[in-house]
């Protein structure tokens, strides 16, 4: 037990500056943040189906039973019509995104497993816009001119941003729910606490500067080293302490690796002159990205969620029953999420999960899946969770992210220094203290050797039709097919509700372990020429044929 002492000595420490959305005593809710499972369009009054005349239109096979008229909320941008119906009566609604199977489909087994750790989410993410501006055109300009420059549903005055994650939770769900339900609001959160400005516009301030913060401004008055944050007068210095102050954070609470930790996307050349909170803060950062932003969120949220488990008693400890009843007055109040919830459950959490996310920004109100339409996608990952696009041309997939194990030449040199073994296990892959994963949230006994949260961001700009749809998985899924069958099996679906079941029942009827398996499909511009690249869905049939013929044989079943 000799990893968990440093957490458990110093995890009711904090420093001046800490947010105080961690600090709020249990009691305390805060309200929820603009996350939300469904998103925002337009749709013919005059009809309660899809325009027929009109196929490519954003209500092209919209589930009209499952819409809700949209009432914008205060300080939302105006109702504007899209520009290929603007002589039509529309209304705008609000479309669950579970509900539109045409756009968006999502399937997931337990397999041979007792129970399902792997989880997802998708919805609508309220943050600036990061899309790369649309090229100037006369379609563009006559989107201008008609005032469609603003989306229906943004306080931002930005087009809607898509959100989509899996999580695949290793010794249990208590992480990968964790992340499941905050780890966009901890996303916006950090939109918001680092003013990121939209990509959208050019020497204007952020809608977001003029609205005030929902979060509770607290005071703990029990301890006079603390104050609540406040952003102040100068937006960049309170960046910089944000940064400097998450390091030192990980550097006192885990320690180990942490000590001589530098976020890639952190200003760490300016941070690391600051000694004390004492110092001042530097007077000229580079503005907020969105890659800092998810870097932050991701490293907040693991490190709020290790240092939550920390606070609890654990079932495995044999003098866990000397630890003193009145914990919060040794250890400190306990860290909230932006939610306000408490964190895990009444025991210590020693399990950990991965994440992949990818966040979908326009720059004109036409939505992603359009086939017109101009976006941009950021992948943030950790683990061996994987994100695919299939190339319409080609009919090839691009994967975003790549795996995060201790085998890999970057993560290896990275963990050798602090890892005391690496161990093989019987099928041959390397593993860090039996963990399979270098990088995860939670985790928290391998944490001080490395084993961190910190993410890989890959954005992709993404022209009309350019890609057909976006694919993210679970281990259990992209550890089985190879990305080509994965993207083969959903060109021959008619839609990625039925694209996702299928790649899911195929992965779960060839696999060896019968892990979990997670697979959510996402359409975009090029869905309806995804067969019209390469071989199609035939590149990989022989294969997936032979393969389900061998998972059926039982005379082949036992050598497996």
């Amino acid at each position: 037990m000799s990893n968990l002492g440093p957490l458990r000595s110093v995890a009711g420490r904090r420093s001046i500056g800490v947010r105080s959305h961690t600090l709020l005593p249990l009691n305390t809710r805060v309200p929820r943040r603009a996350f939300n499972t469904y998103f925002v369009t337009h749709l013919p009054s005059s009809s309660l189906h899809p325009d027929s005349r009109s196929s490519s239109g954003p209500g092209h096979k919209l589930p009209r039973s499952a819409s809700t008229p949209h009432t914008p909320r205060p300080g939302s941008s105006p109702a504007v019509s899209p520009h290929n119906m603007p002589s039509r009566d529309l209304t705008v609604v609000r479309i669950p995104l579970r509900s539109a199977k045409h756009h968006y489909g999502v399937a997931n087994s337990r397999g041979q497993r007792g129970y399902n750790e792997d989880t997802y989410q998708a919805g609508t993410i309220s943050m600036p816009a990061f899309a790369k501006r649309a090229p100037i055109s006369l379609v563009r300009s006559s989107l201008v001119k008609q005032g469609e420059g603003t989306s229906a549903d943004s306080a931002f005055g930005d087009p809607q941003i898509f959100y989509f994650g899996v999580f695949d939770g290793h010794g249990g769900s208590e992480c990968s729910d964790f992340l499941r339900d905050e780890l966009h609001g901890y996303i916006e959160e950090a939109a918001t606490d680092f003013k990121l400005e939209s990509s959208l516009k050019k020497g204007e301030a952020p809608a977001s500067s003029s609205q005030e913060d929902p979060r509770p401004q607290v005071k703990d008055n029990g301890n006079e080293n603390s104050e609540s944050y406040t952003d102040g007068g100068n937006d960049v210095p309170s960046a910089a302490q944000l940064q400097y102050e998450l390091l030192q954070e990980y550097k006192r609470t885990v320690g180990g690796y942490f000590r001589r930790f530098n976020p890639e996307h952190f200003s760490v050349t300016q941070l690391s002159s600051i000694s004390s909170p004492e110092d001042e803060y530097p007077a000229a950062l580079s503005p907020a990205t969105v890659e800092l932003v998810l870097a932050y969120a991701f490293l907040r949220a693991d490190l709020d969620f290790i240092t939550a488990q920390a606070r609890k008693p654990d079932p495995d400890d044999p003098y866990v029953s000397d630890i003193p009843l009145n914990k919060d007055e040794i250890l400190g109040s306990p860290h909230l999420p932006p939610s306000g919830h408490c964190i895990g459950g009444p025991a210590r959490f020693k399990g950990g999960s991965t994440a992949s996310v990818a966040l979908i920004s326009t720059p004109t109100p036409a939505p992603f899946w359009h086939p017109a339409s101009h976006s941009t996608i950021i992948v943030s990952h950790v683990g061996d969770t994987r994100i695919l696009l299939c190339e319409t041309k080609t009919g090839l997939p691009r994967p975003l992210t790549s795996d995060h194990h201790p085998s890999s030449p970057t993560e290896s040199r990275r963990l050798r220094r602090f890892a005391e073994s690496f161990v093989t296990d019987s099928f041959g892959e390397e593993r860090i203290q039996g963990l399979a994963n270098s990088r995860a949230f939670g985790d928290m006994q391998s944490k001080r050797l490395g084993v961190s949260a910190e993410p890989d961001i890959t954005r992709v700009d993404m022209g009309p039709a350019e890609f057909s749809f976006l694919v993210l998985a679970s281990d259990g899924v992209s550890g089985t097919l190879s990305d080509q069958e994965i993207v083969d099996v959903i060109k021959e679906a008619r839609t990625p509700e039925e694209g996702a079941r299928q790649v899911v029942d195929y992965a779960t009827e060839i696999s060896n372990d019968g892990d979990n398996a997670t697979c959510l499909v996402v359409r975009l511009g090029g869905w309806e020429r995804r067969s019209e690249g390469g071989l199609g869905g035939l590149g990989t049939k022989e294969i997936r044929d032979a393969r389900r013929a061998e998972a059926l044989d039982p005379r082949r079943r036992g050598r497996r």
